[in-house]
C-alpha cells in the first residue's frame, strides 16, 4: 500500500497500467451511490457530514471536535455518529463513553468523547447509529464523522477536508490514485476545508490550522509542559495516523528536533513500539495516546493536543447554512 501511496503523490506513471481497474471502481461506486441514495434515510434533525474524497488522513477529527464546540456555543446540542473503524464493541449500535478503551470504542471516537464528552454512537450502519443516538440523547444536530461516502444517510450539510500538502495526489480514483470519488465530487460539497499551509488550494475553501501550546503527559502524576520550554530539544515523534509526516512537521515547526517513528493508521501499539531506551522524551498524537495509556511507557511520554482554527469566515457561514437548512425543513414539514 505504501508503494502505491508514494506513486500517487510523486507523479509516477506506472499506476496508469491500472486504468481498467479505476474505470471499474468508479462505475461500481456510482452505481452503489445511486442505489443507496434512492432509499436513503432522513434523520428528524439536521445532519452535518464531515469526510474526504481521498484515502488516508486529512484532519477530519480536529474538524469534528471544533464543530462540537462551535455548535454548543451557538446553543445547539450536537451528537456524533461514526463507523468506529477498528472498534470491537460487544454490540452495535454502541455508545462510546470516556472510560472506553480504544479497542472497544475505536481510537478516534474514544478520543472525541474524552475531549468533548459528546454523545457518540458507533455502527457501520449510519442510519441505525443516528436512531440510537436520538433515542439515548437529546440531540438537535448530528455530526457524521467520516461519512461522506455513506449515502444511506441523507445529509443537510457536507464538509470535505483536504490535506494541504498531499492535495488530491494525481487526481485519479483508486487504484490509479488516492481518490474514493472523482475530484468533481468536491463541487457538490457545501464547504471545503484545507488542512495546513501547503500548496493545494481550492476556490472559496476555508483554511484550517492546528494550534498547539502544551504537551500533556500520559502519566497522571506529571504536569503539562509548555511547548516553548522544549524548543531545540530532541524527541521521539510517534504517529500512527493517515499522514504521520504532517505531525512530525508540526513538531519541528514548534522548534523540536524530531526522531521519526511512523506507524500505519489505527496501529495497535505494543510496549516494544515505544521502547527507545535512550532517555529522550516521546511525543505522540492525541489519537495515539488513547491506545497507549495501558502500555509500559517511558516516564517522559507526552501527547500533543491540537485545536483547529479556521479562516474565511467558516464558522459564521456554517451556522448561517445550518439555520437555512433548519428553516427549509420546517417549511417542508
Amino acid at each position: 500500500m505504501r508503494v502505491l501511496e508514494r506513486a500517487w503523490y510523486s507523479g509516477a506513471c506506472w499506476p496508469r497500467v491500472l486504468f481498467p481497474l479505476e474505470y471499474l471502481f468508479v462505475t461500481l461506486a456510482k452505481r452503489q451511490r445511486a442505489k443507496k441514495q434512492a432509499d436513503a434515510w432522513q434523520a428528524p434533525v439536521p445532519v452535518i457530514v464531515v469526510g474526504n474524497i481521498s484515502v488516508g488522513g486529512t484532519g477530519k477529527t480536529p474538524v469534528v471536535v471544533a464543530l462540537i464546540t462551535m455548535l454548543r456555543q451557538a446553543g445547539y446540542n450536537p451528537g456524533v455518529v461514526s463507523r468506529g473503524y477498528g472498534a470491537k464493541p460487544p454490540y452495535v449500535p454502541y455508545r462510546v463513553t470516556a472510560d472506553c478503551t480504544a479497542q472497544v470504542g475505536g481510537d478516534e471516537p474514544t478520543m472525541i468523547v474524552q475531549r468533548t464528552d459528546v454523545p457518540l454512537i458507533i455502527d457501520p450502519d449510519r442510519p441505525a447509529a443516528c436512531r440510537a443516538l436520538l433515542e439515548s440523547a437529546q440531540c438537535d444536530v448530528i455530526i457524521s464523522d467520516d461519512g461522506l461516502q455513506h449515502y444511506a444517510l441523507q445529509r443537510d450539510i457536507e464538509i470535505a477536508v483536504v490535506d494541504s500538502q498531499r492535495g488530491l495526489g494525481n487526481q485519479h480514483c483508486l487504484p490509479v490514485g488516492p481518490l474514493r470519488e472523482p475530484a468533481q465530487r468536491l463541487t457538490e460539497c457545501d464547504f471545503i476545508i484545507i488542512n495546513g499551509q501547503g500548496a493545494f488550494n481550492y476556490p472559496e475553501a476555508a483554511r484550517m490550522v492546528l494550534v498547539a501550546s502544551k504537551l500533556v503527559p500520559l502519566q497522571a502524576e506529571l504536569f503539562p509542559v509548555s511547548v516553548a520550554e522544549w524548543a531545540g530539544k530532541s524527541v521521539h515523534g510517534v504517529a500512527g495516523i493517515g499522514n504521520p509526516e504532517r505531525f512530525f512537521l508540526a513538531l519541528e515547526a514548534l522548534g523540536l528536533k524530531v526522531i521519526r517513528h511512523s506507524f500505519p493508521d489505527h496501529h495497535p501499539y505494543r510496549d516494544e513500539d515505544i521502547a527507545f531506551n535512550d532517555g529522550l522524551p516521546v511525543i505522540m498524537t492525541e489519537k495515539d495516546a488513547v491506545k497507549c495509556r495501558a502500555l509500559k511507557l517511558p516516564e517522559s511520554t507526552y501527547y500533543l493536543p491540537v485545536d483547529a482554527q479556521f479562516d474565511n469566515g467558516f464558522e459564521a457561514h456554517l451556522l448561517e447554512r445550518l439555520t437555512q437548512k433548519i428553516s427549509e425543513r420546517a417549511n417542508h414539514g
